[in-house]
């Protein structure tokens, strides 16, 4: 039943701390969750491989992707050795990666973890952030991809 409620959908980046690798996970949780102090959340599973090796970074860059980067989401969120092969970033403010074409990014630090069941809340602060791209945004409904018309 919850499929059936439509999520927008963010890439979540860092650089890894251990061998300058960049690093992703698509997620359709994220969330705003305070204005002061500027705090996000978003949920990860506990059965990551990737989340272990980009906490330890000191920033991870939230790209607000757009309705032309469903190839971005379903490139994070595949199982294979190097996610970022044939996507263009470049360095956010805050070094991590950033998506040609996200609508918006968020250079954020993470402040706590919180287990529940099979996955981890994140709540990380907003260290600074703008808009990117003017496109309509990337949306999950129903275990598939679509877009929004106005």
């Amino acid at each position: 039943m919850l499929g059936r409620f439509a999520t927008g959908v963010v890439a979540v980046t860092a650089i890894d701390p251990a061998d300058g690798a960049p690093r992703g996970l698509a997620v359709n949780s994220f969330t705003s969750v305070s204005l002061d102090p500027p705090l996000v959340s978003f949920c990860v599973s506990t059965a990551s491989t990737t989340w272990p090796r980009m906490k330890a970074a000191p920033t991870l860059c939230v790209n607000v992707l757009s309705e032309r980067q469903e190839h971005v989401s379903r490139r994070l969120a595949a199982r294979v050795p190097d996610k970022f092969t044939g996507l263009s970033w470049r360095p956010s403010p805050g070094g991590g990666p950033l998506f040609e074409g996200a609508l918006a990014w968020l250079d954020c630090a993470i402040e706590s973890e919180h287990p529940a069941g099979d996955h981890i809340i994140v709540v990380a602060r907003v260290l600074a952030l703008d808009a990117h791209a003017d496109h309509g945004p990337l949306l999950f409904f129903r275990g598939d991809y679509g877009r929004f018309d106005a």
